[in-house]
């Protein structure tokens, strides 16, 4: 799967608790934002369904 960059901007307290909460879980910023994220997704049952490989 190729990953896509893009530019998020955000308020310097939120990039704090993020970091924060990345450093406590053992991951990188961006891996905490891309796990977050993916949770939201599935909680709101929104995540893409994974194409089965025939």
């Amino acid at each position: 799967m190729a990953k896509k960059a893009f530019a998020l901007r955000m308020s310097p307290e939120v990039m704090k608790a993020i970091e924060k909460w990345a450093a406590d879980e053992f991951r990188s910023t961006n891996g905490q934002i891309e796990w977050m994220l993916s949770k939201a997704l599935k909680d709101a049952g929104r995540f893409p369904k994974e194409k089965t490989e025939k």
